[in-house]
């Protein structure tokens, strides 16, 4: 391969990777996939580096001559299910050889630039639901739970004013949680509720970033320990800044001479398993719909939720304790996603997410960062327990894919022992590429 066509296929494989990273995908997915598409375009022996903001590709022809390196810096953004479940196949279908590079680029480049269907209020009001379904996992009443609806809707909002301000996202938190805590303060005052502990652990749980958390625990156990620290403190800056809203708007409801009788931000309790098994589906399917996903991955994602929250308390209520739990019904969502993503056709990863949602240990997070920063020693225990969580969820998962590998391939051999001829088309796709590489 010449040089003119070496520079083309690395800067396709780093756009790539750039959507890949930036959309929420690990740092091992995105460095295999990024030379997935470098081999597919007839490059070899190339070397990928991921990092929570880099991506870096080199090639070198021969020992003789340089290598040639080309570097992009992420941006990270909004986790959009949409964009990621279109480069998916983008690169499925250039490693099958449908398409070529200059078609896979102009594929990529409409990706990037075009927008969604999908009003931007109607995802405001996802958000919203997803709310109300969280505080079906807290256990909340129904005032509780509309005042999450609430405050998700206000917080969405919010964030999406400053973000167009430019403002870091560190002081969007503290925006959403002094509003997420004047909220409350507004329902304590009115006397709607005698609850404002689970008021505020509902209205700031969607600004807890469990979801990067579990990310990056993912990219410590394949072995990406620098991505993995990156996005760790990305997400303990962010639940800080939630600490610090909070606490404003506490000072804010003293000034007023509210008091906020028994308020302990981040109590939680587990509701009996109906409502467990409702929140979790809602919460799940909400997630999907606010990230963009599919509409044909929403119904999946809603039941996964569902399947995780039930068993998950099922577990629990048997006594085995948090983690535990967590890591049994992770390795269920693993087990069954990676089977439901190639009949939906859809990342294993989107399915993987929003079935863990309701298991996401977000609010242990924040207390042990409210408690430490209280001088409060038992914050440290609260976070080592949060790290187990997401320990549990993070290897659980992957156990559970590790498990649904084998038994999809042996169900495919199954299949053509069992199914006889076809009397229209190939049997598998497989069959079809083996040929034609004989034919070559």
């Amino acid at each position: 391969m010449t040089t003119d066509d070496t520079y083309p296929t690395l800067d396709l494989a780093l756009r790539v990777g750039e959507l890949l990273l930036s959309s929420g995908a690990g740092a091992a997915d995105v460095s295999v996939q990024m030379q997935n598409v470098c081999i597919a375009c007839g490059l070899r022996g190339v070397s990928a580096s991921v990092t929570f903001t880099e991506l870096q590709l080199t090639h070198q022809e021969s020992p003789d001559e340089p290598g040639m390196i080309q570097v992009r810096d992420v941006r990270q953004r909004e986790i959009d299910y949409e964009d990621l479940t279109l480069v998916d196949w983008l690169v499925r279908d250039l490693v099958a050889g449908a398409i070529d590079r200059d078609e896979a680029r102009n594929r990529l480049a409409q990706i990037v630039s075009s927008g969604h269907e999908r009003s931007r209020k109607v995802v405001t009001l996802a958000w919203g639901i997803m709310g109300l379904g969280v505080g079906l996992l807290l256990g909340a009443k129904p005032i509780v739970a509309a005042a999450a609806f609430v405050g998700a809707i206000g917080i969405d909002l919010i964030q999406r004013y400053l973000a167009r301000r430019r403002l870091p996202t560190f002081y969007q938190q503290v925006a959403g949680g002094l509003f997420a805590t004047l909220l409350a303060v507004l329902v304590i005052a009115t006397h709607l509720s005698e609850h404002p502990s689970r008021i505020v652990s509902a209205g700031i749980i969607l600004l807890l970033a469990g979801v990067s958390y579990m990310g990056a625990v993912q990219d410590a156990l394949t072995g990406f320990p620098l991505t993995a620290a990156a996005r760790c403190m990305e997400a303990t800056l962010a639940t800080a800044g939630v600490i610090a809203g909070v606490s404003g708007g506490l000072t804010v409801a003293t000034a007023l001479g509210i008091k906020l009788v028994n308020l302990t931000p981040g109590a939680s309790a587990y509701p009996p398993w109906p409502e467990m098994a409702l929140g979790g589906a809602i919460s799940a399917g909400a997630f999907a719909f606010a990230s963009y996903a599919p509409y044909r991955a929403l119904l999946p994602a809603a039941l996964l939720g569902m399947m995780s929250a039930t068993s998950f308390i099922a577990l629990y209520r048997a006594g085995l304790g948090v983690s535990w739990p967590s890591a049994v019904a992770a390795t269920c969502v693993g087990l069954v996603s990676y089977t439901i993503a190639a009949r939906v056709k859809v990342p294993t990863l989107l399915l993987v997410v929003t079935g863990v949602v309701p298991l996401l240990p977000g609010l242990s997070v924040y207390r042990g960062l409210a408690h430490l920063s209280a001088d409060d020693p038992s914050g440290l225990v609260e976070l080592i327990n949060a790290s187990v969580i997401f320990l549990a969820l993070a290897g659980g998962v992957i156990f559970g894919e590790y498990i649904a590998q084998p038994l999809r391939r042996e169900g495919r051999r199954l299949e053509q022992r069992l199914s006889g001829p076809r009397l229209v088309g190939p049997l598998t796709v497989r069959s079809v590429r083996r040929r034609k590489r004989t034919k070559v």
